[in-house]
């Protein structure tokens, strides 16, 4: 029998008398019916027998139906067509930035991934964090936990004597696997901040995670220290739900700082209708993790771990990475005309034996960095080179005309290796999604002009 309802008789329980413990109410009726998560056959008194069939991780997503469905099929349905399981956003961008080409938006997931330039680097170097990866440990490993279905989230704790509690209070460790990487939001929430090796040879840091990632203490977002968990924001509607239409996990999050906070009352002049395009956090942001070089050289001869397929298979990518900084973040505008925060996505060259030269991409990309707290100073965006997407360096505005004189060395398109873009937007500008820019020439002016008393 395969996920069977369960009976009474049970022969699970001969042999994992413990394992009749440690269930959460909700789900301790299952406590005598093993198979009606696990399957096999209960009636067996003979191992062997009564474990065909059996699974021991319920709730991967090739067994979830059967699994959790018979109680939580219309979860189930939702979560296998979530961002979180086809990272229909990640796999639209980049096949778009590298490839030049977003192809079929049908087929824009980790579930169609080809061996082309931008498919390969997915399958080599992304696509781990999805919730189809298949689970095969009863173990725990916040930083380097991978995928599991519904057991991603929803087992906290494997307990050594007692089954698992499987449980709707989901535990800030359970998201930090995925969401430390790429955006870094788990890291940042909690006040860490990954750096390069030099960076942490400079500042004296010795502090890495377990997976060998150095990192520096920056300021934690002030509804962490208040002791507010991830789950306390981020509901099952904008976690678990299909994504319907939305492509980026921006625009499937139904969590607003409204939902708490009410502006109306405020009393600072930073609230007036001057800044009315802002999102909050363009302000509330302590910080913001940005990497302003990488490079990306693919080796048709080498072999390496293949996330789709689940094993080792022909090509490499070689990944550097370097100049991360963890400071004030970039002003850009959002397809809906808002002033947002914009990290550099991509700032990378690219070489690829498909490729009759290395190619430089330059895109920068909204976060929501998680790292709110005090306003930042009206000076940090009004007479920053840095906060107008121009890059370090000095700047200020004389007689109407904008003068700026970058720090970095310029790339090959002709910006300065940590801008966005240039004062016309004639280089560059370059945004992860259409709608996405920078400021133009005329918006900077503003800025610039903007009094500061």
């Amino acid at each position: 029998m395969l996920f069977s309802q369960g009976v009474k008789g049970n022969t699970c329980n001969d042999c994992h008398v413990a394992e009749r413990t440690g269930f959460a109410p909700a789900h301790g009726f299952a406590a005598d019916n093993c198979t009606l998560c696990h399957g096999g056959d209960n009636q067996s008194p003979r191992p062997d027998e009564a474990h065909v069939g059996m699974t021991g991780f319920p709730g991967l997503l090739d067994n979830a139906a059967k699994a959790c469905g018979s109680c939580h099929a219309d979860k189930v349905a939702s979560v296998s067509d979530s961002l979180m399981n086809t990272g229909h956003g990640m796999v639209d961008v980049t096949r778009r930035l590298v490839d030049g080409n977003a192809g079929n938006p049908a087929q824009a997931n980790l579930q169609s991934l080809g061996h082309g330039p931008a498919d390969s680097m997915l399958r080599k170097l992304c696509a781990s964090c999805h919730l189809g990866q298949e689970k095969t440990e009863h173990g725990l490993d916040p930083v380097n936990d991978r995928g599991g279905g519904c057991l991603a989230c929803h087992i906290n704790a494997y307990p050594e004597n007692a089954h698992p509690a499987l449980s709707a209070n989901v535990a800030d460790a359970r998201c930090f696997g995925c969401h430390s990487r790429s955006a870094r939001i788990s890291l940042s929430y909690t006040g860490l901040g990954e750096i390069d090796a030099a960076t942490a040879t400079e500042k004296q840091s010795r502090l890495r995670l377990s997976d060998g990632r150095h990192i520096e203490r920056k300021p934690a977002d002030v509804h962490f220290t208040s002791g507010m968990a991830c789950t306390t924001c981020h509901k099952g509607t904008d976690i678990m739900s299909a994504a319907g239409d939305a492509l980026h996990q921006r625009e499937a999050v139904d969590a607003a700082c409204s939902d708490c906070h009410e502006t109306t009352f405020a009393k600072t002049r930073v609230h007036d209708q001057d800044h009315v395009r802002l999102e909050c956090a363009t302000c509330h942001s302590q910080w913001v993790p940005q990497c302003f070089g990488c490079h990306m050289e693919y080796d048709a001869d080498g072999t390496q771990w293949d996330h789709i397929e689940q094993r080792e298979t022909s090509g490499r990518w070689h990944e550097q990475r370097a100049d991360f900084r963890n400071g004030l973040g970039t002003l850009g505008v959002t397809a809906e005309d808002r002033i947002a925060l914009f990290t550099p996505g991509m700032i990378m060259t690219l070489a690829h034996p498909d490729w009759d030269e290395e190619k430089l991409v330059r895109a920068f990309a909204p976060i929501s960095p998680h790292t709110i707290g005090p306003a930042r100073s009206c000076e940090s965006c009004h007479r920053s080179s840095d906060a107008l997407g121009l890059g370090s360096g000095s700047i200020e505005l004389r007689d109407g005309e904008i003068l700026f004189r970058p720090d970095q060395p310029l790339l090959q398109d002709g910006l300065p290796a940590d801008a966005w873009t240039n004062i016309d937007g004639s280089l560059g500008g370059i945004a992860a999604r259409p709608g996405q820019r920078p400021l133009n020439q005329e918006e900077i002016k503003a800025v610039l002009a903007a009094p500061l008393d």
